[in-house]
C-alpha cells in the first residue's frame, strides 16, 4: 500500500507547491512531471494487483481490487496526457491576457487538488471518505470553472456548486442510511467500510438499502450528469478552461459512476432483486436519448461535446444497470474508450477555439485548411466517439446492444434510435467546422497533438484487439460486480 500513500502525498504536495509557485515560467512542465510520476506509481500498483490479487491496507482504509485498479491507472494516464496539453494551452491563455499569475497558480494547484480527490475516491475503502472525496472534487472543479472570472464563468460555477451541492447532499443522506443499516448488524465502528458491507450484504435491511440507493443514485447521478440532473455540465464545460473539460469528462464522470456501481453491488446483495438495476437502466436510457436530441440544438463546440458526454454516461449507466456479465464487461470497456476519446476531442477543441478565437461553431471553419493536424484530430475523434468501426467505442456499444437484445430485446430499437440521432447531431456540426471555407486572417497556432494521437491510437487498438491483461482485468471486475463470469 506504499504506492497508494505516495500517490496521494504527491498530489497533496503539488497543491501546496503550485499554490505558492504556480505562476513561475515552465511550471506546466513540472505539473506534467508530477503526473508522469503518478502514472508510473499507478502502473506499479496495477502490476502488484494483477500478480497478487485484491490488496487491503493494514488499517482497512484503502482497497485496491480488479474493479478500481484499472480506473486508477486510467485516471493517472488521462491526467498526465492532459497536462501535456495543459502546459502550452495555459501559457497561451496567459500571453493573451486571459489569466493573471494569481489565477495560474490557482489553476495548477486545483489541477492537483482535482487529481488528489479522484485518487481518493477510487482507493478508499470507506464509503464516507468516498463521499468526502467527491465533495472535494466538486470544490476543486468550482474554482476551475470560475477561473476566467467572466460573468458567464461565475454563473456556471455557481450553477455547478448549487446543483452538485444539492446532489451530493442527497448522496450524504444515502450514505447515512447505509451506515444505519450496517450498524444494525453490530459492527458500528467499521460500518462504512465497503469490504465489511459487501461481506455482510445479505444481512443488511433490504428496505433501508433500497431507500438509500435512491438517494445515492440521485446524488452521485448529479455528478455523472444523468438527466434531469445534468444542467450544470454543459455550462461547466463551456466556461472553464479546456484542459479542465478534458479531465472532467474523462475522469470525474467515471468516478461518480464508480461510486454508484459500488453501492449497487451492496443493494443487489441485500435485496436479492434487480431494483437498483432497473433504476439505473431508467435514468441511463433517459439520459442517453435526451442528450442525443440536445446535440442538434448546440451552438458552442464545448457544449456540443458535453452533451455527448451525457449521452455516453447514460449508456454506461444503462449497461451497468442491466447487470448481465456481457453488459458489465461492455460498460467497463466503454468507460475506458470514452475517457480516451473524449479527452482527446477536448484537446483538439481547445486548439480549434484558440485558432478561431471563439467557441461558437459558426466561427470555427476550415480547420483542415488552416491547421490540418487539428482538423483531422477533431474529425477522427468525432468519428471514434460516434461509434464508427474499428474504434473501441463501436466495440463497446455493439456489446451493449448484444446484451440488451439478449436481456431486454424490446429496448434495442431505442438504443439504435439514440445512436442514430447522436451520429446525425455530431456530424451536422462537425462537417462545416472541418471542411468549411477558411476565414480570412486565420493562421496556425502552436499545438501539441501527441496526446490526441496516443489516445485515438489506443482507442483504435482496443477496437481491433483488447490486450490479454486488460481483458483479464475486465473479466475479473465483471465477476466482482455481477457475481458471474462471462
Amino acid at each position: 500500500m506504499i504506492a497508494v500513500y505516495l500517490l496521494l502525498l504527491l498530489s497533496a504536495a503539488g497543491i501546496l507547491f503550485f499554490g505558492l509557485m504556480g505562476h513561475k515560467e515552465d511550471i506546466g512542465k513540472l505539473n506534467t512531471r508530477i503526473n508522469a510520476v503518478s502514472l508510473v506509481i499507478t502502473i506499479g500498483l496495477a502490476i502488484t494487483v494483477f500478480e497478487q490479487g485484491t490488496i487491503l491496507s493494514s488499517g482497512k482504509a484503502f482497497l485496491i481490487d480488479s474493479f478500481n485498479v484499472y480506473l486508477i491507472v486510467l485516471t493517472a494516464f488521462v491526467g498526465f496526457t492532459t497536462s501535456l496539453f495543459s502546459a502550452p494551452y495555459m501559457a497561451h491563455e496567459k500571453e493573451i491576457g486571459k489569466l493573471t499569475d494569481r489565477r495560474l497558480k490557482l489553476y495548477y494547484s486545483m489541477y492537483q487538488g482535482f487529481m488528489l480527490a479522484m485518487y481518493l475516491v477510487l482507493t478508499t475503502n470507506n464509503m464516507g471518505i468516498m463521499w468526502v472525496s467527491m465533495e472535494g472534487a466538486t470544490l476543486a472543479t468550482v474554482l476551475l470553472v470560475s477561473l476566467y472570472r467572466t460573468p458567464e464563468s461565475i454563473e456556471a460555477a455557481w450553477k455547478y456548486f448549487i446543483l452538485c451541492g444539492v446532489g451530493i447532499a442527497q448522496a450524504l443522506f444515502g450514505t447515512i442510511l447505509l451506515y444505519y443499516a450496517a450498524s444494525q448488524i453490530g459492527d458500528s465502528e467499521n460500518a462504512l467500510l465497503w469490504t465489511v458491507l459487501h461481506e455482510h450484504a445479505t444481512q443488511l435491511n433490504p428496505d433501508i438499502l433500497e431507500i438509500a440507493f435512491v438517494f445515492l443514485l440521485i446524488g452521485y447521478g448529479t455528478k455523472i450528469g444523468l438527466v434531469p440532473l445534468h444542467n450544470w455540465l454543459p455550462d461547466a464545460h463551456s466556461e472553464g478552461p479546456t484542459p479542465m473539460s478534458a479531465v472532467l469528462s474523462g475522469l470525474l464522470l467515471n468516478d461518480a459512476l464508480y461510486a454508484v456501481v459500488r453501492n449497487k453491488m451492496l443493494v443487489d446483495g441485500a435485496t436479492q432483486s434487480h431494483i437498483a438495476g432497473y433504476l439505473m437502466m431508467g435514468f441511463g436510457l433517459t439520459s442517453f436519448l435526451v442528450a442525443a436530441l440536445f446535440l442538434h440544438r448546440q451552438k458552442d463546440i464545448k457544449r456540443l461535446f458535453s452533451y455527448s458526454s451525457i449521452e455516453h454516461m447514460g449508456l454506461m449507466t444503462f449497461a451497468f444497470g442491466i447487470g448481465a456479465p456481457l453488459a458489465t464487461f461492455a460498460a467497463l470497456l466503454h468507460m475506458t474508450v470514452h475517457s480516451l476519446v473524449k479527452s482527446a476531442i477536448f484537446v483538439t477543441v481547445g486548439y480549434a477555439s484558440q485558432l478561431a478565437g471563439t467557441q461558437k461553431m459558426s466561427g470555427i471553419r476550415g480547420l483542415i485548411k488552416t491547421q490540418p493536424k487539428v482538423g483531422w484530430g477533431l474529425l477522427i475523434g468525432t468519428v471514434a466517439i460516434a461509434g464508427f468501426p474499428p474504434f473501441g467505442v463501436f466495440t463497446s456499444e455493439f456489446l451493449v446492444l448484444l446484451a440488451t437484445m439478449h436481456n431486454y430485446p424490446w429496448l434495442t430499437p431505442l438504443l439504435l434510435l439514440g445512436i442514430g440521432i447522436a451520429f446525425a447531431g455530431l456530424f451536422r456540426h462537425i462537417q462545416p467546422m472541418v471542411f468549411g471555407e477558411k476565414p480570412e486572417g486565420q493562421s496556425a497556432i502552436k499545438a501539441n497533438l501527441i496526446p490526441v494521437m496516443v489516445h485515438l491510437g489506443l482507442a483504435l487498438w482496443l477496437g481491433l484487439a483488447i490486450p490479454g491483461f486488460l481483458s483479464d482485468w475486465f473479466s475479473q471486475a465483471t465477476l466482482l460486480i455481477s457475481g458471474s463470469s462471462l
